[in-house]
């Protein structure tokens, strides 16, 4: 059966669907502590060191959407003095990353497999990262797909998860893209330096919106 409006395959499904989309590029996928973490890390180590890390960050981000799909959010909000507790937790976790970032050596100085922040840093960056819950939050809430709010919100999980992918794979890229440019050992210090002040930045941001 074709619905009409809203409902599923209907023409306003299409349309609520790319908006959808559109939100979680210009909200989700715009600079924040989870992407720029992304990118400094994939920058700082490259490639194939950095893979662990992005593929945490993108499980924590999979795993706030899920949150907020359940409704686990809402139930976080309405305890105020956990969600104080979880907000500094998370800026001294993302603080102690930054600097890590800050003092990564140069590209062509690094030895060993251990030295780049593991898939459990990204997991945890993820989930601390104030900005992704309210950004997916916004984005969840923001349009709707399906008339059954079951298959609305499983259509808008399956949908944000993808762009949650592509989003982390994105800047990981760019990142990457700077390696031949942090070739020089004064231009990756400074580089690394400069993410970390973003990634501090960026999430000082987040807190106070």
């Amino acid at each position: 059966m074709v619905m009409t409006g809203h409902g599923l395959f209907g023409a306003g499904a299409w349309q609520s669907g790319l908006t959808l989309v559109l939100e979680a590029v210009a909200v989700m996928g715009s600079p924040g502590p989870s992407t720029m973490a992304v990118m400094a890390t994939s920058a700082a180590f490259g490639c194939r060191r950095s893979l662990k890390f992005v593929s945490g960050a993108i499980a924590g981000t999979v795993a706030v959407l899920l949150a907020v799909a359940t409704g686990v959010v809402a139930l976080m909000m309405s305890v105020p003095s956990l969600g104080l507790g979880l907000t500094l937790a998370s800026a001294v976790y993302i603080l102690y990353l930054a600097l890590k970032i800050a003092i990564a050596p140069p590209l062509s100085r690094q030895a060993g497999a251990g030295l780049a922040p593991s898939f459990a840093a990204g997991l945890l960056l993820a989930i601390a990262n104030p900005k992704a819950w309210f950004a997916i939050a916004a984005v969840f809430t923001g349009s709707t797909l399906a008339a059954s709010a079951a298959s609305d919100a499983l259509l808008k999980a399956a949908g944000l998860a993808v762009m949650i992918v592509l989003i982390h794979l994105f800047w990981m890229f760019g990142g990457v893209s700077l390696a031949g440019f942090l070739g020089d050992p004064v231009r990756s210090r400074l580089t690394n330096v400069a993410f970390g002040l973003i990634l501090v930045a960026t999430t000082v941001v987040a807190l106070i919106r």
